[in-house]
């Protein structure tokens, strides 16, 4: 492999976020208003809002990489990516 293209996949690589989704509930949030860049706005609300206690019902945000990779790649989501929704519906069930 060139070099070139090597650093191209490496770049492509760094680009996908180790978490894709992010919960919020009265037992656990896993975001706060700082991480706008990336829950979005609603998702960093959200976080926010759960974890000073207001009363907003359980969910889960797809970080805004996932949405930008999502459109990127020809509207297709990767099956690790599926696998972390299907758990974040699980915990909201």
């Amino acid at each position: 492999m060139n070099l070139q293209k090597r650093d191209q996949k490496m770049s492509a690589t760094a680009r996908v976020p180790k978490k894709f989704v992010y919960n919020f509930s009265a037992e656990e949030t896993e975001g706060h208003a700082g991480m706008r860049d990336i829950l979005g706005g609603k998702g960093a609300n959200l976080a926010e809002m759960t974890s000073l206690g207001i009363a907003v019902p359980p969910g889960f945000t797809i970080s805004t990489e996932i949405c930008g990779a999502f459109y990127r790649d020809g509207e297709v989501l990767s099956e690790e990516v599926k696998s972390s929704v299907r758990e974040a519906l699980i915990k909201v069930e």
